[in-house]
């Protein structure tokens, strides 16, 4: 549809995919119940970083969501999910051809899928029932569009300020895979300017993480 010539600001929402994708083409689970939705941003050229529209989705979502989590924690997590009491609930993704970027958001609704070595959840727990997936969309639309307006009238900073106010806090420990081999250690020093992830190590030094998956390390009780 983006070759096609559709318009920035169009959403496409799922009940179901059967060809579902998350970040570095790992499959993703999408049973009904659950929000799949995606958009696309036509880039202008004075716009910020296409990478850093994964933190004005971030915090589109979690403004969304945040009246939903109830007595529960909700949180970001670099660089592009959302935690309900520090376990995985919303992944993001983002993918560029050309001038467009198309961002797919998947929302835990109804029910979690079961990943070997992560903790996820859902929103429905209890006697808390499932939340109808398209009565947000309306919402969910109207909060990304004015999310993606401050990024491109403000620019950078102020989005990156919001988000690290949402976000896990100074000093979470964290545990950063740099590829299949190498994994890392550190303490999270806050974001660059370009909203990479500053992880202070133990000898102090600060080392600015671009791509990387990261997990919360849990103090063991």
């Amino acid at each position: 549809m983006a070759r096609a010539g559709a318009a920035e600001g169009y959403w496409l929402r799922a009940d179901r995919q059967s060809g579902g994708r998350g970040r570095l083409g790992r499959s993703w689970s999408s049973p009904p119940g659950n929000l799949y939705a995606s958009t696309l941003i036509r880039l202008r050229q004075s716009d910020p970083a296409a990478a850093s529209l994964a933190f004005v989705a971030g915090l589109a979502v979690h403004e969304l969501l945040l009246p939903l989590a109830g007595s529960r924690n909700l949180s970001l997590k670099w660089p592009n999910d959302l935690l309900l009491d520090g376990t995985k609930c919303v992944g993001i993704l983002l993918e560029r051809e050309g001038d467009v970027v198309v961002l797919g958001i998947g929302i835990n609704l109804a029910s979690a899928p079961d990943i070997p070595g992560r903790a996820t959840t859902a929103f429905a727990h209890g006697d808390i029932p499932p939340i109808d997936p398209a009565a947000l969309m309306p919402d969910l639309a109207s909060r990304f569009a004015a999310a993606l307006g401050r990024w491109r009238l403000a620019g950078l900073p102020p989005i990156l300020s919001d988000w690290q106010a949402r976000a896990h806090p100074l000093g979470t420990n964290l545990s950063v895979s740099l590829g299949l081999e190498e994994k890392v250690g550190g303490r999270f020093a806050g974001l660059a300017a370009d909203g990479a992830l500053m992880l202070e190590q133990d000898d102090g030094s600060v080392r600015e993480i671009r791509a990387a998956d990261v997990e919360i390390v849990r103090e063991r009780s």
